[in-house]
């Protein structure tokens, strides 16, 4: 496979987040729904910009429910954000190699930065694409073709690796190869049913795609 740009999504592929997102939604939705949302509800509201799962909640109280969850969220980080098995050395091998690396993502840059420095991943990407950068979130392409251009990296010699059905979508979208994780919070179903061009059980097994 001739492929010489990886893009990643960041929460639930290369760190796991899921129980702060989990936590900072719980938090959220006690102070502000009018009813208890199970866990599974929750888990739903996984890889779409924040602004429209609240919104799906109470289009009237978005804003102050964005800075709730956002207070929650940056609070407590360092108790649960940690580096998935294998994405550090995998990452900084990819890297040795001269792979262009690109992070794809649906946060905010403030809350993408804090997750990088506290799991190493800082300093390792060539260009990071955040929900600050594009006009339209994955499924659009824009995210990841806004990536691609950053790096003057064609789309047919791309990757790009998620855990979330958005992050393939968006890759197809856009006409890179794609990669989901068997690790995602929503099961591997979900994303088996979009056919990726790959499943990582680790994602050591990027190195044997790529031939590192």
């Amino acid at each position: 496979m001739s492929i010489n740009t990886i893009l990643f999504d960041l929460d639930g592929t290369l760190i796991d987040t899921n129980e702060l997102i989990i936590s900072s939604f719980t938090h959220t939705l006690k102070n502000h729904a009018d009813r208890p949302y199970t866990r599974e509800e929750i888990i739903q509201f996984i890889g779409e910009p924040l602004k429209d799962s609240l919104a799906s909640v109470n289009e009237n109280e978005v804003e102050e429910m964005i800075e709730t969850y956002r207070k929650h969220n940056i609070a407590n980080h360092e108790n649960y954000v940690k580096a998935y098995d294998g994405v550090l050395e995998t990452i900084r091998t990819l890297k040795e190699q001269n792979y262009q690396l690109g992070i794809v993502t649906t946060k905010m840059r403030q809350t993408v930065e804090i997750g990088m420095k506290m799991t190493e991943l800082e300093g390792l990407f060539d260009t990071i694409v955040t929900l600050d950068d594009v006009v339209h979130a994955k499924p659009h392409p824009e995210p990841v073709m806004k990536a691609l251009r950053s790096l003057n990296a064609p789309a047919s010699k791309a990757l790009m690796v998620g855990d979330n059905t958005h992050d393939i979508e968006s890759g197809k979208n856009a006409g890179t190869k794609t990669a989901g994780v068997a690790w995602t919070l929503k099961g591997r179903n979900v994303l088996d049913e979009l056919k990726p061009d790959y499943m990582l059980t680790n994602m050591r097994e990027l190195l044997q795609i790529t031939g590192g």
